[in-house]
């Protein structure tokens, strides 16, 4: 019995942690993924005034996992700047990858939460929700880790509800640019092309909700997110 209990106690998701040669890929990554920024240009469409200070408070950004290419330089570029001190936390998978990944978040500023659906997910959600009492903006991946493509998981909603911070649509467009054959269908965009960028309104989810309640709100971020995205 008490060889039992300790494997059970025992059986807490500790996050890879990454190495010297780990760092050193992130390094050149970070370099790489601003490069790529520097490169393009950009055309914003931002109804709620995110880029020119108009919403000073902290938000849940969500974004299709397959534009994560972009999302860090979006934030550092165009989110932050107008609010002196503004901060993202961005959930990060516990893997080994997912640590060379917390590493990049790392060299731009922002707070990795290692854990998914699958890895650490109670874990990580509190951590979210630590950050985002502290004020951070929170980022998000509906349909990541695994997918499938373009769907709406649960953590987005249970996050929004907890906190009490309303969710904000933000739709990545390249063009022209390479899709890779991965499950998510995952963009880089070529360098001296075009990036569009479009923010939704804010919407708030309320903490105590229907079964019925939340699926239709799932399916109205869902429709969102589609309705800017450009494939």
């Amino acid at each position: 019995m008490m060889e039992t209990s300790a494997r059970n106690t025992s059986r807490v998701v500790v996050p890879h942690a990454v190495r010297w040669h780990g760092r050193l890929a992130a390094g050149l990554i970070t370099a790489a993924l601003r490069s790529m920024a520097a490169s393009l240009r950009f055309h914003v469409v931002d109804p709620i005034g995110l880029t020119t200070g108009g919403h000073p408070k902290n938000l849940i950004m969500i974004t299709w996992h397959n534009r994560l290419a972009l999302a860090l330089s979006v934030y550092t570029r165009f989110i932050a700047p107008p609010y002196p001190g503004r901060r993202m936390a961005a959930m990060v998978s516990a893997s080994r990858d997912g640590g060379l990944l917390a590493r990049v978040l790392e060299n731009f500023g922002v707070q990795p939460v290692r854990g998914s659906s699958s890895r650490r997910g109670p874990q990580a959600l509190r951590e979210l929700k630590t950050w985002a009492d502290r004020g951070l903006d929170i980022s998000l991946t509906p349909d990541g880790p695994r997918g499938p493509c373009y769907s709406m998981q649960d953590g987005v909603l249970a996050l929004a509800q907890v906190t009490g911070i309303p969710i904000v649509t933000v739709a990545v467009n390249f063009r022209p640019k390479i899709t890779l054959k991965s499950w998510d269908r995952f963009q880089v965009p070529i360098p001296l092309g075009r990036c569009e960028i479009v923010f939704g309104e804010p919407l708030m989810i309320p903490r105590r909700i229907s079964t019925e309640d939340r699926a239709e709100l799932r399916a109205t971020l869902r429709e969102r997110l589609l309705r800017d995205t450009r494939d």
